[in-house]
This record gives structure tokens, C-alpha cells and sequence, in this order.
């Protein structure tokens, strides 16, 4: 099998690093046929603060991807995050150029470019520029306004950016391992991918993704995301807070939480107990299941309700019929659901990545949405000869090849 027919999606997260390995069949679909994880000690809060053990675990988890799949890696579609990205909104307007007043390829190559002529510090980078609507004349809602007539075209953006630096030492750690970075995604842009149903963003949606270090959120309106934002706190800091009150290592506290905890107390048998190890001399014992929900439930609570604060001052949450989506390792705590619709007073899901085919039960969970996404994310915006599109690659390319790309991807 030829290496442009595999796509593969590298999320390097703080506590793990996924790789995903897809292949298109003869009938140019795509399906996984390679997962890997390895644990990851080299970033904190998303950033890579040591690029050789990074590096190491990026080999590894590729390495186990390509032992499943019987294929080998030569480029990747990698995500970033971090509490370093910002999402901002713009607005761009130019005068149609064409003589017969027809809005052409040209014309939105220029509003679009108009609008994210926006002033960023030199520290940052621009990850990717999403077109939200476009208005014809103080006509607005238009989602394409190709060879329509008009005289004045405006474009309303979305603009994401990064840290340039932070962007450089993923790029370090993934080509120091030995492949090809064909494009650097934002994670929750990657998730929403996974996830979210095309109903969901036109209603209104917010995506919270619960990452290891952080958590992701994404909002969706009318189809397009309006905002982006990463809260610093993340399933890491549930299982600090188990270690800290039950005085027990980290490493029990996570299997711990993973095997018996919940955020939700109503969901808790006051009966049940849950069995505590001896350590460092101190006699085995047992609490009751109540006890660790108390410890977690406050956690997942604040950071809830720091997003929901978040939304309710950007005015969002009156928008979001479409409810809230959890995805991520974070979601599969017991009652997260729950306790996201008591929080933000809208319908709540967890979020599991869409089948693509392949290996479905080893990738039907919300830990490898991100992974999945990049796939999908690279599938939507491969050309026809196989070769990877603009999203948010870098390099030069013709303005009408990113025009194409742009209006592929978001139209």
C-alpha cells in the first residue's frame, strides 16, 4: 500500500500520545487499521517542556500504530493545545472587483485576507483562519457567496493562534523521531471533527474536550466556531486531588479513579465501598464510594462552571440548543454527563468518535476523539492525487489553491 494512502493523526497529549493510522480502500474511504498509545511525562498543561522524552514517546506510540496496521509511518497530522491558543473574531469588507459586479474566487481570497489582517505579537502564529459567514450588500447568513452579484462583500472570521515556539517544539519532537509533520490541527478543531454532527453545530453547541492537562473548549453557532478557549486544569488535577485527601501515590489514585470513580453523587450507592491498599507501612482499608465521589465531584464541578462563567460573559450560552458535548479520557468518568446538564442547564452527551470503518471497537472511545479527528480532518481536506491541503500547513501555495481549500473545507 503506497504511503499517500495512509493518513495518520498523532494527538500529543500531556498525560498520553495517540497515534491513529488510517488507509483508504479501493473505493477511497478511509478506515483505521493502526492504534497506538504510549504515556507521556514530556509536556505539562499541553506544552512540551522536555522534547527527548517526548520525542521517545511519539516513536512509541507510532511504532505500536504501524505493528497493528502492517504499514509504515512517514508523515503525520499532529494537534496542538495549550492554554498559549487564542480564538478571536474578525471582520473583513472589500469592494467586488469585477466589472460585471460578480463576486469571483479573487474577491473572497481578498475579503478573507482582509479580515485576518489583524495585529498578533510576534510571539504568535496564526493556526487557522475559519470562515464564519459573509454578508452581500448588508445581506447576511451567506455561507458561499461565489458568483453572486454584489458591490460590497465583507467576511466575518474566526482566527485562531499559537505560540510560535510551542508550535516549534512539537515540530522538533515529531521530526527528531523521524516523520513528516504535513499539518499542525488545534485538538478541540480535530475532535469537533469526530463528534459533532453538522445539526449540532448549526443549532449551537459547546464542545468541552477533557484532556489530561487541560481542557479544550469549543463553540460552535450557525454551523461555524465563534469561540475558542483552553481552561488550565484537566483530569490531572482530579487525580492530585485523590493522592493529596487519601494520602495514597499518584499512580493508585489514578487507577482508582478510572476504575471506581464518579462526579455525580446521585449516581453513588451510599452502601458501596471501595478497597485502599497499604502504603508505606500503613494497614489496607476501605471508604465509602461517597467519599471519592466527594473529592472528584468538586473538581469536575469548577471546571464546569469556569467555562459556563466563560460563556454566560461572551454571551453563548442562550445560543447553545444543541446542548453540550464531553468528549475526551476526562468524559468517561461516571456521571460527567449529568453533572454538565445540571451546570450549564442544557441537554449534555458524551461525545464518541464517528465509525469510519476498521478497527471500530478498538477507536470507539472518547479518549482517541482528537486522533480520530485529525484522520477525518485530513480526509476532508486531501486533494484528489492524495497530496495534503492547506487547513493550517504551512508554506507557499497559490491563492486559489488555498481558496479551495478554504471553501472544501468549511462549505
Amino acid at each position: 500500500m503506497p504511503v499517500d494512502d495512509l493518513i495518520v493523526g498523532l494527538d500529543i497529549g500531556t498525560t498520553k500520545i495517540c497515534a491513529v493510522i488510517g488507509e483508504y480502500t479501493d473505493t477511497r474511504r478511509i478506515e483505521i487499521v493502526g492504534i497506538g498509545t504510549a504515556p507521556s511525562d514530556g509536556l505539562r498543561k499541553g506544552v512540551v517542556i522536555n522534547i527527548e522524552s517526548t520525542l521517545k514517546a511519539v516513536t512509541k506510540a507510532i511504532e505500536a500504530a504501524e505493528m497493528m496496521s502492517g504499514r509504515e509511518v512517514s508523515s503525520v497530522i499532529t494537534g496542538i493545545a495549550g492554554a498559549h491558543v487564542e480564538g478571536i473574531n474578525s471582520r473583513g469588507v472589500v469592494a467586488v472587483s469585477g466589472r460585471d459586479r460578480e463576486i469571483n474566487e479573487e474577491d473572497i481570497r481578498r475579503v478573507i485576507d482582509a479580515a485576518r489582517a489583524v495585529v498578533i505579537p510576534m510571539d504568535r502564529e496564526v493556526l487557522h483562519v475559519i470562515p464564519q459567514e459573509f454578508v452581500v450588500d448588508d445581506q447576511g447568513g451567506i455561507k458561499n457567496p461565489l458568483d453572486m452579484i454584489g458591490i460590497r462583500l465583507e467576511a466575518e472570521v474566526h482566527i485562531i493562534t499559537g505560540s510560535v515556539t510551542s508550535a516549534q517544539n512539537l515540530l522538533k519532537c515529531v521530526n527528531r523521531a523521524g516523520f513528516r509533520v504535513e499539518d499542525i490541527v488545534l485538538e478541540s478543531i480535530a475532535s469537533s471533527r469526530a463528534v459533532l454532527s453538522e445539526e449540532e453545530k448549526e443549532l449551537g453547541v459547546l464542545m468541552i474536550d477533557l484532556g489530561g492537562g487541560t481542557t479544550d473548549v469549543l463553540v460552535f453557532v450557525d454551523g461555524s466556531p465563534y469561540h475558542t478557549d483552553v481552561v488550565a486544569v484537566g483530569g490531572e488535577q482530579v487525580t492530585s486531588d485523590i493522592s493529596i485527601v487519601l494520602k495514597t501515590p499518584s499512580e493508585f489514585a489514578e487507577k482508582l479513579k478510572k476504575e471506581s470513580g464518579c462526579c455525580y453523587m446521585p449516581l453513588v450507592d451510599p452502601d458501596e465501598e471501595i478497597f485502599l491498599p497499604g502504603v508505606g507501612g500503613w494497614p489496607s482499608a476501605s471508604i465509602p464510594r461517597a467519599e471519592l465521589c466527594k473529592i472528584i465531584q468538586p473538581r469536575m464541578a469548577e471546571i464546569f462552571s469556569l467555562i459556563r462563567d466563560k460563556m454566560i460573559k461572551k454571551g453563548y450560552l442562550n445560543h447553545l440548543r444543541g446542548g453540550v458535548v464531553l468528549t475526551g479520557g476526562g468524559s468517561m468518568l461516571p456521571g460527567a454527563a449529568e453533572l454538565a446538564k445540571e451546570i450549564f442547564g442544557v441537554p449534555a452527551r458524551i461525545g464518541y468518535p464517528f465509525e469510519l470503518g476498521g478497527l471500530v471497537s478498538e477507536y470507539k472511545n472518547p479518549m482517541y476523539s482528537t486522533a480520530v479527528g485529525l484522520i477525518i480532518y485530513g480526509n476532508e481536506t486531501a486533494s484528489k492525487d492524495g497530496e495534503m491541503k492547506s487547513g493550517g500547513r504551512r508554506g507557499k501555495e497559490g491563492l486559489g489553491r488555498r481558496f479551495r481549500n478554504w471553501m472544501k473545507e468549511f462549505f
